[in-house]
């Protein structure tokens, strides 16, 4: 079959790997993809978020199916637009409905379906620019650390937790009055701070069935030791080696399975990824998070691993019929190492020559930033620039041999954490 994936990231171009390796796959296609997507498919012009443009390039195309990979089109309704047009509804759409992907794009409404849904997750309350006198009583009556989290879409960077009350004040102020997160920031969500460890949990679902994917943890903060600002990611690993089967029943009985039955009871169509971010504590999981699709970088680490194949999955999460699937992993451990451009997350330097990117070894490497000079030489065009993967059966041989990668690539201002992995081995 002919498939069309949307997107640009490091994320997309795992995909498109996953995606031409399978037999099911006739021809792929990717928008507007990147350097690294043109190794597996044809790159086109046309953003993920030009609706228009797309459905005219499936028609014209006979494109059979659509995988999606990043949150803003699935947020403002690609689902629905195709499910809406009698000429493109028997298209294959792998993402949730605009009802479902609400799940990310208003923590708000996420955090309603959970209390709704009786699923574990941390003491909150919403407040709008209306509402910011009693946004900053309702902060004097809590303990801090505390977190605020912007409500809309924030490119991974919305959330920020607060030592000092003062701090956490000053930051409401900004969010809510002077518009720090943009839009996205109109209401701000104040939830009790967990304390404990993070890891993320994906399932792919057709609206009623799942597969539960390998388990992740992502390194969100710039800093060695999880300092410094909050990322889009800095690294992964995974299978998380603290989640035992007995945590994953917890997490099936008590979070996967009311999810999805809420989706259900809410009538909302979901055929495709549900990122659940985890913290455990004292043993216990809360979801501190939903994504409508999977993570940047977890995807990387995550979807390599996977036996089966990918395609095939997605026809019967199209169709419906996900619990005839099992899912195949293979018995490796993944470690993913991002290099990033001099200033991120915040303003970041671009076009630098990238080098050694042929000297790598036993490992995969994913672009995220990157563009194609008119020469052939390949140059830095984001903060996250390049995602390398390595694996061996012990998780922290697959976390040396990712390190040693990321030391032999090399660009002016290149960044990188040295210790993903490092905490849980």
């Amino acid at each position: 079959m002919k498939i069309l994936l949307l997107g640009s990231g490091g994320r997309e171009h795992t995909f498109a790997y996953m995606i031409a390796k399978s037999a099911l796959c006739e021809k792929l296609f990717i928008a507007p993809g990147n350097t690294g997507t043109e190794k597996h498919g044809e790159n086109i012009s046309i953003a993920a978020t030009d609706f228009d443009a797309i459905a005219d390039f499936v028609l014209k195309n006979g494109i059979e199916m659509v995988v999606v990979g990043p949150e803003d089109p699935l947020v403002k309704g690609v689902y629905d637009y195709f499910l809406a047009d009698e000429k493109l509804k028997h298209v294959a759409v792998i993402g949730p409905s605009k009802a479902g992907a609400q799940l990310e794009g208003s923590k708000d409404f996420a955090k309603k379906f959970l209390q709704h849904y009786n699923i574990p997750t941390a003491k909150y309350a919403t407040f709008t620019s209306t509402q910011i006198e009693e946004a900053i009583k309702y902060v004097d009556d809590q303990n801090v650390p505390i977190v605020l989290k912007a409500d809309g879409l924030a490119a991974g960077k919305g959330v920020v937790i607060c030592e000092l009350k003062e701090e956490a004040k000053q930051e409401l102020r900004e969010m809510l009055t002077q518009q720090k997160f943009g839009a996205a920031g109109d209401k701000v969500v104040i939830e009790e701070f967990l304390k404990g460890i993070e890891m993320s949990v994906f399932i792919l679902t057709d609206g009623k069935n799942y597969l539960t994917l390998p388990t992740a943890k992502d390194y969100k903060r710039i800093g060695v030791g999880d300092t410094g600002l909050n990322t889009g990611g800095m690294g992964a690993i995974s299978p998380v080696p603290f989640a035992t089967d007995e945590l994953m029943k917890k997490v099936d009985e008590q979070i996967t399975k009311p999810t999805i039955a809420g989706l259900q009871q809410e009538k909302i169509i979901y055929k495709g990824f549900i990122y659940i971010g985890l913290m455990i504590v004292n043993g216990e999981p809360y979801v501190i998070e939903y994504n409508c699709r999977m993570g940047d970088p977890e995807t990387q680490a995550v979807l390599p691993r996977i036996k089966s194949d990918l395609v095939d999955l997605f026809i019967s999460v199209h169709k419906g019929n996900l619990n005839e699937k099992k899912l195949e992993v293979l018995p490796y451990a993944a470690a993913t190492v991002v290099l990033a451009s001099r200033g991120y997350p915040e303003k970041f330097e671009k076009e630098k020559l990238i080098s050694n990117l042929q000297q790598t070894n036993e490992c995969l490497v994913f672009h995220a930033g990157t563009r194609m000079r008119k020469n052939g030489d390949i140059e830095t065009n984001g903060g996250r620039v390049l995602a390398i993967t390595s694996f061996s059966r012990e998780l922290k041989d697959a976390v040396a041999i990712a390190i040693r990668n990321a030391e032999i690539i090399d660009f002016e201002g290149k960044y990188f954490r040295g210790d993903i992995g490092k905490d849980v081995f």
